[in-house]
């Protein structure tokens, strides 16, 4: 009958791969099974060690207790730029960086700018970020205000790339401020025509359509105006409405403009997330709900509630939490490769939402700003439908 081994030295002779050396004969031999089980732990133990301190010098710790396979970059904290820092719009893009963050072992980065589009605040909290040395910093660019100071920190050596607003077209030609890295962000211009033909197809015969907008001439929505504008023919008249960045302004303004054109209004749309999300209660205030199309941008609970109820037609999703993961990443990545790998120009989509769409959207996650923390939603089931590409021509 064969001598019995010890559980744990079985562990070690498996873990450490020792096929028939003598090390393994010396511990199938030890002197009883408690030397030999000593034994074994101790090897065990040391290894264990010696792969953590491993771990330790050449990479960071991964989400989910795997291991980065990247080297540590010393100094990654970046800084993250806004024209509407405290609008509810961005709260996915604030999980995306720090979920990438917290992917690759880098600190949380540091998010301000403005409430307003304060062009002031925005340089101020530009030159802040230029001020502190970060490994790189991702802005938006509404105007030509933040040409400088993208300037200034590119020519101090820190990585710079633009996300949610990159510029200004006019007449579909792009003006791009800065000298930038690259843009992360939605093809605004185009999305702007894509909206101009589902106000097409809602209103075939043409008549008075109000467009609302939170900041006219503003990079980050101007482009979309314009772009609806341009698919609209003569048997359109198209206004454009001023709204503000006041959530309640919105309201007031949409509600008042709606009883002014009662009689003649054929249509009302919104090229930004906070005008759209107002609609469906300037409708309903008015007595208009379901009396005229309507439809904008961006997954606002109220506008998924209008579109719930039937009142709003459509939405146009351009997903934020990628406009703060993939900047992040971008950087992270050019820091990594010491300066090989450029950031590239990255569409984050253009995805008409209807009634019918709305079910993966109502889920409260992260990726749609909600406060659930659940990082993995199993995909839905059946064919996978896929938008037009927004960069073909």
């Amino acid at each position: 009958m064969g001598k019995k081994v010890h559980p744990k030295v079985d562990e070690a002779i498996e873990t450490l791969n020792m096929g028939d050396g003598p090390s393994r004969r010396k511990l199938l031999a030890g002197t009883g099974m408690f030397s030999a089980a000593a034994a074994a732990s101790a090897l065990l133990a040391a290894c264990s060690s010696n792969s953590s301190a491993s771990s330790s010098s050449s990479g960071v710790a991964a989400a989910g207790g795997g291991k980065n396979p990247f080297p540590a970059v010393p100094n990654q904290q970046y800084y993250f730029n806004n024209h509407a820092d405290t609008n509810e719009f961005f709260t996915p893009t604030k999980y995306g960086y720090s979920d990438a963050a917290a992917l690759l072992g880098l600190p949380t980065p540091t998010w301000g700018g403005s409430a307003t589009s304060s062009d002031s605040e925005m340089v101020s909290f530009m030159n802040t970020a230029i001020a502190a040395k970060p490994a790189g910093i991702a802005t938006t660019v509404i105007d030509s205000a933040m040409a400088t100071p993208v300037a200034n920190a590119m020519n101090a050596g820190i990585p710079v790339v633009t996300y949610n607003a990159d510029g200004i077209y006019t007449h579909g030609v792009p003006q791009i401020y800065t000298n930038r890295l690259g843009y992360v962000g939605q093809a605004l211009y185009l999305s702007g025509q894509s909206m101009g033909n589902q106000i097409k197809t809602l209103i075939p015969g043409g008549g008075e359509i109000a467009i609302f907008i939170a900041t006219p001439g503003t990079g980050n929505i101007q482009p979309r105006y314009d772009g609806a504008a341009s698919v609209l023919g003569s048997n359109y008249h198209v206004t454009e409405v001023a709204t503000t960045t006041v959530d309640a302004t919105e309201l007031a303004d949409e509600k008042t403009y709606i009883l002014g054109h009662k009689s003649s209004l054929k249509g009302a749309f919104a090229v930004d997330s906070g005008s759209t999300g107002n609609l469906y209660a300037a409708l309903t205030g008015t007595g208009m709900a379901g009396k005229i199309p309507a439809g904008g941008f961006d997954t606002d609970p109220r506008t998924l509630n209008g579109l719930k109820a039937g009142v709003v037609n459509f939405t146009i999703f351009q997903d934020p939490y990628l406009q703060g993961f993939l900047p992040t990443l971008y950087l992270y990545l050019y820091n990594l490769s010491g300066g090989q790998l450029v950031p590239p120009n990255t569409d984050t989509g253009l995805t008409v939402i209807r009634s019918s769409d709305i079910s993966t959207f109502l889920k409260n996650s992260r990726y749609q700003g909600g406060a659930s923390a659940e990082m993995y939603l199993p995909r839905p089931a059946g064919p996978i439908s896929n938008p037009v590409a927004t960069t073909s021509t």
